[in-house]
């Protein structure tokens, strides 16, 4: 969920974290497997991030940014390996919170820590499907077990040890990173200061469990997918993939915002073909979110990574399904911010959240941000967002 018309800073300018390059720590070994909540366990598990800014004297002032289903640790800044890597996507822009993280910015590096790492199951330097399984010497492929946002924000709790930071200044998060932004303030509820969700909520609507469904069933009955082994194919499901992300991306948008994109002009030509082909701009438009998602993004990694998603429910893993019992675990400051025209995680879900805190007396600040532009707002929308996340890092906990 990158949207192509984010503001960009060239790396030398003032309000750029500039050149960045991001780290890997095995976090799990096979002496000290790392237990799963689906059960079992998985060793090694590595994990990639990136940091942002310094760490003060009494290691007090770090962010944890946590990314979307697509996305990845680079949140700021301008990929100084993407070659060596093979990252190529990230040659013409730079991470895909850039206008949020930096020098100035809402989220400022000259004040805090920022840290973002890359999810279990990623296909972004963190251990995944498409990693060496070392008792086979292949892939895991769709051997790799499943994996859970519980899981996700426990490593990310386990690097914070080996880097030495004991509590975090605040957590944040969109989409699923809102979700395991909330994950942290209920499981690790001494651990995190403030606590920021946009766009998300307890758990996935039944709505977007379906579309789930249906995007995984374009990559399984891709003929190419070969059970999850075509590491070694000329080609992989690619054609399943980019169905799967072009409907995807249309529950990240909305009506009213994809009529004034769009229209129902049709695509340089002034009549209709009368065809199966690209005859609209809004087919256009997601032929190119499919083919560009495909050359960055892992079929099988989809799957899992989706899977988690659905998984999800904040209610029913702290509560046992009472919303309102599960919120007493929190203590961290709260904001919600939900967005008007988000069909995916529709405003009256978050609210349920942000009432729910109420209802326990928690401090939490819910903000229903006026915007036409979707799910995707989270990400397109700077300026309220950041008019917004702003002042609630600054104010003094006293006053929040």
């Amino acid at each position: 969920m990158i949207p192509s018309q984010q503001k960009s800073d060239p790396p030398d300018s003032p309000g750029s974290v500039g050149w960045t390059e991001s780290a890997t720590c095995r976090l799990f070994d096979e002496g000290n497997p790392f237990p799963l909540e689906s059960g079992g366990f998985l060793s090694p598990v590595d994990m990639e991030y990136e940091t942002y800014g310094q760490l003060n004297a009494t290691r007090s002032n770090a962010i944890l940014i946590l990314h979307a289903l697509s996305g990845d640790a680079h949140v700021a800044g301008w990929d100084r390996n993407w070659k060596k890597t093979g990252r190529s996507w990230r040659a013409q822009k730079p991470g895909w919170w850039d206008a949020m993280v930096g020098p100035g910015k809402p989220i400022d590096t000259r004040r805090f820590f920022v840290l973002c790492a890359n999810v279990l199951g990623s296909c972004c330097g963190t251990t995944g499907p498409s990693s060496l399984n070392p008792k086979t010497g292949i892939p895991y492929g769709t051997r790799f077990p499943a994996v859970t946002v519980g899981d996700w924000v426990t490593l990310q709790a386990r690097l914070l040890d080996v880097l030495g930071i004991q509590e975090l200044f605040a957590v944040t998060g969109g989409s699923l990173g809102g979700q395991q932004a909330l994950e942290w303030a209920m499981a690790f509820p001494d651990r995190v200061r403030r606590v920021l969700v946009l766009a998300a909520s307890a758990r996935l609507s039944v709505q977007g469990l379906a579309f789930n469904a249906v995007g995984r069933y374009s990559i399984l009955q891709d003929p190419r997918f070969h059970g999850g082994d075509y590491y070694g194919e000329a080609q992989g499901p690619s054609s399943g993939l980019a169905a799967a992300r072009m409907l995807a991306h249309i529950t990240y948008l909305s009506e009213e915002g994809m009529h004034r994109k769009f229209g129902r002009r049709l695509n340089n030509r002034e009549s209709p073909e009368f065809s199966f082909g690209t005859e609209f701009e809004v087919e256009s438009y997601l032929d190119h979110q499919g083919r560009a998602f495909v050359k960055r993004f892992d079929a099988n990694s989809y799957l899992y990574i989706t899977r988690a998603m659905d998984y999800y429910d904040a209610s029913e893993k702290w509560g046992g399904g009472d919303l309102v019992a599960a919120c007493r675990r929190v203590r961290s400051q709260m904001m919600i911010l939900s967005f008007a025209s988000d069909w995916l995680y529709p405003p009256t879900h978050v609210r349920d959240l942000a009432l729910a805190l109420c209802r326990v007396g928690r401090p939490v600040t819910y903000v229903n941000v006026p915007s036409s532009t979707g799910h995707d707002a989270f990400l397109i929308e700077t300026e309220a967002v950041g008019g917004l996340i702003r002042p609630f890092l600054e104010c003094p906990e006293s006053a929040l």
